[in-house]
């Protein structure tokens, strides 16, 4: 039961991560000449970045909440190894919810 409540805020984490890397690749080479030669691109990319990160670190603590662990040990598991514990965190997270999903009761 506490998986089905956890469901949306790994999905809005998810997606916030998703909006925060494409933030950031937009001052990688291919799209920099862009991104930087605008003043206003680069303050939306920033801000998207700054928001984006943000959020997801209240969603992670969201849906540790709803699955009864402690919101603030998990906000700073994934503040310390952003973005790589996120991405791991979240593959693990549906990949265990899946088994659950698909063992018989």
């Amino acid at each position: 039961m506490q998986v089905a409540r956890a469901q949306q805020p790994i999905a809005a984490a998810a997606v916030t991560l998703v909006v925060w890397v494409l933030c950031i690749a937009s001052f990688l080479p291919p799209l920099s000449k862009y991104t930087t030669g605008s003043v206003l691109l680069m303050t939306l990319a920033g801000i998207g970045i700054a928001v984006s990160a943000i959020l997801h670190l209240i969603f992670v603590g969201v849906a540790a909440k709803r699955l009864g662990r402690s919101p603030a040990l998990w906000v700073v598991i994934t503040l310390c190894g952003f973005p790589i514990v996120s991405i791991i965190g979240l593959i693990l997270f549906e990949w265990f919810s899946d088994e659950k999903n698909q063992s018989p009761a």
